[in-house]
């Protein structure tokens, strides 16, 4: 999770065998700061679910993510949230920083606790990088 100045804001691990949306409440609820009352979270096509998006506005947290081709309901996305899109560059840059240390790239831990303490300190490095 981050902000718009590309702060890792919470972060969170899961197995591989589940799909990472159905962890986006979670992450949220990871977030060590307090969120605004409206937030904008951008994400991919994975997340374009109805049930998923009116169980975040419930937090007032506007999921923005490009349709599905395969959608019943063909609703077009606002221009707003098509601007927002285009800055998800940002997002998958920070995620190569983060990937830039070896223990994050590819997973040596076999426990969870350690990976999750190596994940909040590369995301702490990249913060203070910025300063």
């Amino acid at each position: 999770l981050m902000d718009n100045a590309q702060t890792p804001l919470g972060v969170i691990i899961a197995a591989a065998n589940e799909h990472e949306s159905q962890h986006l409440e979670r992450l949220v609820d990871a977030a060590v700061v307090e969120l605004p009352r409206q937030v904008h979270l951008t994400y991919d096509k994975a997340a374009d679910s109805d049930p998923l998006r009116a169980r975040l506005a419930t937090r007032g947290i506007t999921l923005i993510a490009p349709r599905r081709r395969n959608r019943k309901a063909k609703r077009p996305l606002h221009y707003r949230h098509k601007r927002r899109l285009k800055q998800r560059w940002k997002i998958e840059r920070t995620n190569a920083w983060l990937h830039r240390y070896g223990r994050l790239a590819i997973r040596k831990d076999r426990r969870a606790d350690l990976f999750l303490g190596w994940t909040q300190l590369a995301c702490l490095f990249t913060i203070l990088k910025r300063f």
